[in-house]
């Protein structure tokens, strides 16, 4: 009988030669409630889950529900009818759970070319929510602007700008993927964005001893001095980072946010400021970036794909948490 562990290292194997790039590690969370099922000759397949709480005033609160059940399957080669039975036993510890009817969810976070799994998700009900996506130093995207526009990093002055900003892209979000539109959401984002603004230091200073970033990049894009874009960025090191889990290891460009106003939009600003972006990165000696991405966005798939990034990981998600079918 194949155990927890043998159907962990015949899965990551087996993602290893789907996607290169997927981490050597696949992440498990510690202290997960396992789940068991078993496949129509017998076979088990396996799986552990954790339940999380968002605080109401949190920042996380602004990209996931409050409560969360998170299932990270072990399918060994199985990926469809393995994911099948064993979604069929996460319901059931759902339901065990009483998991609320508002501001709930399911959370699957799986390899983006195991499509035999995404069937069997499509068919409990899940939705792809959310991709991670990576990008390559060698990708090369030419840029044309028109008109005159002005690109440079932001201060601590402009935390109003770049909060404005960031607000526009988080309304938006929240129409097409798992962004939750929040009352105090604007305090959330300033607090972040002074601390991410307070002070400057190298890639290799990511986090500060109470964890928050410092030393993020954060560029802006003026026309005629107004801000009209703005690329929100951050530094992950896949070593020593809990990112790193579903990373390759080494130093990563992380972008959180991309925001362009409604009435530039198609002018190229996106384009160039993501063009110092990727600069920037290069010449840290990061081995690529990532960012997440909504795939039901009419405006940000096609344009990521044409910046260099492509899917590794599709976030999929059921809300509430009762509907798991």
């Amino acid at each position: 009988m194949t155990s927890a562990q043998q159907l962990l290292e015949i899965q990551q194997a087996r993602f290893r030669r789907m996607d290169p790039a997927l981490p050597e590690a696949y992440p498990l969370p510690r202290g997960g409630e396992p789940v068991m099922a078993r496949l129509r000759d017998g076979e088990p397949v396996a799986g552990l889950t954790a339940h999380t709480s968002q605080p109401p005033a949190s920042l996380a609160s602004l990209w996931s529900t409050r409560e969360t059940y998170e299932l990270f399957p072990l399918l060994g080669e199985a990926p469809r009818e393995g994911m099948d039975v064993l979604l069929h036993a996460f319901r059931r510890q759902v339901e065990r759970l009483r998991a609320p009817e508002a501001d709930s969810s399911c959370l699957v976070t799986w390899p983006s070319r195991d499509v035999g799994a995404s069937r069997a998700l499509l068919d409990h009900g899940f939705v792809p929510l959310s991709c991670l996506a990576i990008r390559t130093p060698a990708a090369t995207i030419d840029t044309e602007l028109s008109g005159t526009v002005k690109m440079r990093r932001a201060e601590p002055a402009d935390v109003d700008s770049v909060v404005e900003l960031a607000m526009i892209e988080l309304e938006y979000a929240s129409l097409v993927g798992a962004s939750v539109p929040r009352s105090g959401a604007a305090d959330l984002k300033r607090h972040a964005v002074r601390v991410r603004l307070r002070t400057k230091s190298g890639p290799r200073g990511i986090r500060r001893g109470d964890g928050a970033p410092q030393g993020d990049p954060v560029w802006l894009a003026e026309r005629n001095g107004k801000p009209v874009g703005l690329a929100e960025c951050g530094w992950v090191d896949a070593d020593n980072h809990h990112s790193g889990h579903r990373l390759g290891n080494g130093l990563w460009g992380y972008v959180n946010c991309l925001s362009v106003r409604e009435e530039e939009r198609g002018t190229g600003i996106g384009r160039e400021l993501m063009s110092r972006v990727h600069e920037d990165f290069a010449t840290a000696g990061a081995v690529g970036s990532y960012l997440y991405y909504n795939p039901a966005n009419p405006l940000s798939p096609v344009f990521w794909h044409r910046q260099g990034y492509r899917p590794l990981w599709t976030l999929w998600e059921i809300r509430p948490a009762t509907a798991l079918r």
